[in-house]
């Protein structure tokens, strides 16, 4: 799976989730601050899924 292809499932789901956390009444500023993070978190994850595994040590 390639990089983009993460990161936009990513920030469909994050899009989402915030907007239902807006909805359901939560804070504008932990609905943002929540973003971060999750992106954050996203990121790292997506990074590690998709680089090239090293090659074995001889």
């Amino acid at each position: 799976m390639s990089f983009g292809l993460y990161m936009l499932g990513l920030v469909i789901l994050i899009g989402g989730l915030a907007r239902a956390a807006i909805v359901a009444g939560a804070p504008q500023i932990y609905v943002i601050i929540g973003v971060v993070i999750l992106l954050g978190i996203g990121i790292m994850s997506a990074v590690k899924k998709t680089r090239p595994k090293d090659p074995p040590a001889q």
